[in-house]
Order: C-alpha cells, then sequence, then structure tokens
C-alpha cells in the first residue's frame, strides 16, 4: 500500500483522499489547523508547513508528495524534494504561486494576457498606472485567492489608498479587463509526458469567489484552450493537474492565473466524467496510466459559501449530488459543493436555476 503525502488538509486533500482510498492508497497530511477537513481520511500531522520534525516524518513514509494550495514554503517544497518525489515539482510551484512570474511565462510562450507591470514602490505604481491606464486592478505577487490580495483603481483617487493597504509587498498592476466569459482549462500530465483534457469550464464569480462552474463539452473555445495549456504544461515539464483560467473576450482569449493543483472548477469532474481530477491527479503523481477525462451528460458545479443548503431540498433535484466537507460554517468560506448532471444542457440549466432557488428560500 503507497503512502501520499499532502501538504494541507483542507477539502482539496480531502477529495484526493477519497479518491485514493479505493486504489489502495494511504495520506498523510500536514497541516496547521486543529480542525482540518481531511484529517479523518489519514494520518494527520498537526504543525506548521516548514516543521522540520513532520517534513523528517513526511520525508520517510511517503512514496510521493504533493500539495493542496499554492503557498507551500518554498523551503519546505525543496526538503521534501530532495528525499521524495513531489509534484508538481517545486520549480512549477515557484512560478504558479506568482502573479508575475505567472504572467512573464505566458509572454515568453506567446499566450496573450491583459497588460501588465510589476509594482514595488509608490511610484512604481504611479508608473504603471501612466502605462495601464484606469480602470486596473492592483494584485499581491503571492497569497492571494478567492478575491483576497486585490484592490481596484477606478480613477487617480484610488492609487494612495490602495498603496496604503497594500504597500511593502511585491505587487503586480493589471489592465482590469471587460470580459464575455471566464473559462478555465482542467489539464493533467503524466510522468510519461501523456496529456489528457476535460472539457472547459465557465465560471460564474460572487464577490471574487467561485459561485458556479459549468462543464462546455464541444465549446467553441477548446482547441485554443488546450493548445496554450499544452505550452505550459511541456514548458514545465508538469506533472499532475493543472488549471489555467483565462478571460474570453470576442474571439481572443486573455491567460489570467494557473493553479499547480486540482482546481474548484473542476469539481464537476467527481460526477461529470468518467475519471474525476483527483483520482487523475493521483494516477498522474503515482505513475499510473491516466484515466480518461470524457464527460458524463452536461455537469454544473455550484459552491456552497457560508451556509449548509437544506438536504431535502437538494436531492430532490433530479441528477443532483451533495458534498459537504465538515467544516466550520463561516462567512464567504467554502463548506461545500452541489453537482447537478443531465443528459440535456437546457434541462441542466433549469435544474441549477431552480436548486439555486431553492437554497435562496432555504437561506
Amino acid at each position: 500500500m503507497k503512502c501520499v503525502g499532502i501538504v494541507g488538509g483542507g477539502q482539496l486533500a480531502r477529495m484526493l483522499a477519497i479518491a485514493g482510498i479505493p486504489l489502495n492508497l494511504r495520506f498523510t497530511f500536514l497541516d496547521p489547523s486543529g480542525d482540518a477537513c481531511a484529517t479523518p481520511l489519514g494520518t494527520y500531522l498537526k504543525g506548521a508547513y516548514d516543521d522540520s520534525e513532520y517534513l523528517s516524518y513526511i520525508a520517510k513514509h511517503a512514496d510521493v508528495v504533493t500539495y493542496e494550495f499554492e503557498n507551500v514554503p518554498n523551503s519546505s517544497v525543496q526538503y521534501l524534494s530532495s528525499h521524495v518525489p513531489v509534484f508538481p515539482s517545486p520549480d512549477a510551484l515557484a512560478i504558479a504561486r506568482d502573479r508575475l512570474h505567472e504572467k512573464s511565462l505566458f509572454t515568453q510562450l506567446a499566450i496573450p494576457t491583459v497588460p501588465y507591470k510589476a509594482v514595488n514602490s509608490l511610484d512604481d505604481l504611479k508608473d504603471a498606472v501612466e502605462k495601464i491606464g484606469f480602470p486596473s486592478i492592483l494584485k499581491t505577487r503571492v497569497f492571494g485567492y478567492d478575491g483576497k490580495g486585490q484592490r481596484i483603481l477606478h480613477g487617480p483617487e484610488d492609487i494612495d489608498p490602495a498603496w496604503n493597504v497594500y504597500g511593502g509587498v511585491p505587487m503586480v498592476l493589471e489592465r482590469l479587463v471587460d470580459f464575455d466569459r471566464e473559462l478555465s482549462c482542467i489539464a493533467v500530465r503524466a510522468r510519461n509526458g501523456k496529456t489528457a483534457f476535460y472539457p472547459p469550464s465557465q465560471n460564474v464569480h460572487q464577490k471574487g469567489i467561485l459561485r458556479i462552474a459549468w462543464s462546455r463539452p464541444k465549446d467553441e473555445m477548446t482547441l485554443q484552450i488546450q493548445e496554450y495549456t499544452l505550452k505550459v504544461l511541456d514548458k514545465l515539464d508538469y506533472v499532475g493537474v493543472l488549471a489555467i483560467e483565462f478571460f474570453q473576450v470576442g474571439n481572443m482569449l486573455l491567460a489570467n492565473e494557473i493553479a499547480p493543483r486540482v482546481h474548484n472548477s473542476g469539481h464537476w469532474t467527481i460526477e461529470g466524467a468518467q475519471t474525476s481530477q483527483f483520482e487523475n491527479h493521483l494516477r498522474a503523481i503515482l505513475g499510473l496510466p491516466l484515466g480518461t477525462t470524457e464527460s458524463v451528460g452536461f455537469t454544473a458545479m455550484i459552491n456552497c459559501i457560508g451556509q449548509v443548503p437544506d438536504m431535502e431540498a437538494v436531492m430532490s433535484v433530479p441528477g443532483a449530488h451533495f458534498h459537504w466537507y465538515g467544516k466550520k460554517l463561516l462567512a464567504d468560506r467554502k463548506v461545500g459543493h452541489i453537482t447537478i448532471r443531465s443528459d440535456d444542457q437546457d434541462k441542466l440549466e433549469i435544474l441549477v436555476n431552480q436548486l439555486l432557488q431553492s437554497m435562496i428560500d432555504c437561506g
């Protein structure tokens, strides 16, 4: 029985373990939280991500190591990779966790992005605004997720307040784009370089947090999305699941961010694909053959944010599947998700609207 070490013990680690236990895999989680929701599914090491004793334990007992989020200390990943295979690689993580490095990689690979400039001082910010204009968005280069670490600049009066909030940490200023759709590509690459793609996801956000992800089999942008994503996978010699978020403006795709891990917009693959992103990530990092990524009908995913919907209301919707993470209910916190599957796209949209209305009524 092989052991997979996971840095992090949240819902992504939990779903990796749920996918891996039927494959006769064991799991060890490193997480500083006292109530990390993945911990009932394996060995739980309660400690900081750079705890030398626990990192040593993982290095000795795990056959392979992965992580569930980008903000893992670089020193921890480097230490682990010197003792045990770590996927995705430390080099891939170093690029994907830094917004400026991501944008630079896209530029190098001739993948279009919004205009951007690095910002390390107030003078840098003023110079960047001169070149990029308004509206623009100031982002911290690291430690940003679900809309955190970002501030929109509508005019000159917003420059100083934004600097007062985020000044002192490396940042990047980007032009705020008026896009038609946000799409994400979930792909998986094996140790031998074999690559597979899931159908694109079309994403809807509220307050910077993903609310709904729709699977889009045979979407008109599929080939272009896959072409750009393949460039990134091959350049990084990537192993595992990777997600890239894109803005669609007319017929153009603008690459936004890389997630070097299983991704929220791919949760629909649990019920909506032949092989889920979680199982395929494990297959990839363990050197096993990849499973087919073909979709099963049409599927959508709704995040449950801050509250749990009424179970009876969810289960009354045909094709609905509920996933509860076992986390404390906090505002703006992802505490579960619901997938809805149908054999007809129009019917799926009706079911999603029905479920959303029932969640509002129960709230």
